[in-house]
């Protein structure tokens, strides 16, 4: 509640994010931070040992919570088993912390052979010639692949990144608290104006926020803007809203927060991209955005469950949610062993006994044919994914294309300048005005 908020003068700064490399400049500053940040970003680990026991040796590294970790992990065992010659050095961390050590080591010429990408990455890293071409490796077989999916990997012509599976975003929420508050749940076609009257409801009645603060989140705002048939980025990679869309959806959840009805800005600021760090995940709000297969990381930390609901939609009933790949596999352009990278990505994303152990810690597979195999088999939270999919399929439209490689950096000055909003230094319009002008400086560079 508004009241219970420590006021500060002046909000913490969210730790800048490096992006792969694209001119000299940004080369020498993401060098520059290695050196600074070796404890994060591991930028003395070169990986040049290629070789242990006269085996291949592979690096491996994607981000996830604990469960996606310890499934990916024994996924990567049977790899092992199956391929005795290869030794896969794996690791994981959350998204933030992941996104700036690949950077980091991106830049440093250092990018692991094999790595877990973002949909906001491809364009990025392949114009920045970090990902070997996949097309000319036949060890990834991609036959029983949606051909509209694996089309989101394909940076002018080529096939830089492979999609591992199909996600979409969802408003995941405390069973237990919401269903005892007695605030009417969430339904498909709801729209943002009843999410936040659920949001005011369920403050009210359970004494703490509704959801974490979706003001600082891109991905939300995506939805919001697709609801009233706007995008993130035209087809010619220019921003698709203006100053006074981005005015509007900060002046909505500025209020929310003032109201109470959504997580204070000392926790917002706290957010790393682990579902651990999140208001929901620490207990100290009712709701969150997420997509759906990241928020089994939920299960552990919410003891009393929790359920997927679909993301509000336009006020006249326009769907702003959309499948997308949710995470892509690529192989580093100067990797000492492409085919054995290959061969990993492939056994993946392929393996039926790997896909059984995976389940949807990813989402849900893009190969058609283990999709439908694997969906009779799924339990606990994979069939909730599943059921979730089933449920908003056929009612969303179609996914914009991959966004232009800046929008890497632009998700953080996203934040930054939101952080500015919920520690009321700057007003919505302002903050708006100086987002819009430091984007199309971004997008032109």
């Amino acid at each position: 509640m508004p009241g219970n908020r420590t006021r500060k003068s002046w909000p913490p700064r969210r730790t800048a994010k490096p992006r792969p490399f694209r001119t000299t400049t940004a080369t020498a500053t993401l060098l520059a931070l290695c050196a600074a940040a070796t404890a994060l970003t591991a930028c003395s680990d070169t990986g040049e040992s290629s070789s242990a026991g006269g085996n291949v040796v592979l690096r491996y590294t994607w981000w996830g919570n604990p469960d996606r970790a310890a499934r990916t992990q024994e996924a990567v065992d049977l790899f092992q088993k199956k391929n005795p010659d290869i030794v896969v050095q794996t690791s994981f961390s959350g998204y933030d912390a992941y996104k700036q050590k690949l950077a980091t080591q991106a830049a440093g010429g250092d990018a692991p052979d094999v790595m877990q990408l973002d949909y906001r990455m491809i364009d990025q890293y392949a114009s920045g010639g970090v990902l070997l071409d996949l097309g000319k490796q036949q060890a990834v077989r991609t036959e029983e692949f949606d051909r509209g999916l694996l089309a989101t990997g394909v940076v002018d012509g080529k096939q830089y990144a492979v999609p591992q599976a199909r996600g979409t975003e969802t408003v995941v929420y405390d069973t237990k608290a919401w269903e005892s508050s007695g605030v009417e749940k969430p339904r498909k076609g709801w729209t943002w104006s009843d999410w936040a009257d659920a949001m005011r409801a369920l403050a009210e009645r359970t004494g703490k926020p509704g959801a974490t603060d979706p003001g600082q989140s891109e991905d939300a705002f995506e939805v919001w803007l697709r609801g009233q048939g706007k995008a993130l980025y035209t087809k010619d990679r220019e921003l698709g809203f203006t100053a006074d869309d981005l005015t509007r959806w900060w002046t909505f959840t500025d209020k929310l927060r003032r109201e109470g009805a959504v997580a204070p800005a000392e926790q917002t600021t706290q957010l790393d991209g682990t579902v651990e760090n999140t208001p929901l995940g620490r207990g100290k709000s009712v709701s969150d955005f997420n997509w759906d297969a990241p928020s089994s990381g939920y299960v552990a930390l919410v003891p009393t469950g929790v359920t997927l609901a679909p993301m509000p939609s336009g006020e006249d009933g326009t769907p702003g949610q959309y499948f997308k790949p949710s995470m892509f596999m690529g192989v580093a352009a100067d990797s000492g062993h492409p085919e054995e990278s290959a061969k990993l990505i492939d056994f993946m994303l392929n393996d039926r006994e790997a896909a059984k152990i995976l389940g949807a810690t990813r989402g849900i597979p893009v190969n058609e044919s283990i999709r439908t195999t694997l969906a009779p088999e799924l339990k606990d939270f994979d069939k909730t994914v599943a059921d979730y999919q089933a449920s908003v399929d056929g009612t969303l439209n179609a996914p914009p294309q991959a966004p232009p490689s800046g929008d890497s950096a632009l998700q953080t000055t996203f934040q930054r300048d939101y952080d500015q909003v919920s520690y009321e230094r700057l007003s919505p319009r302002e903050a708006a005005e100086n987002y819009i002008t430091e984007a199309k400086a971004e997008l032109r560079s």
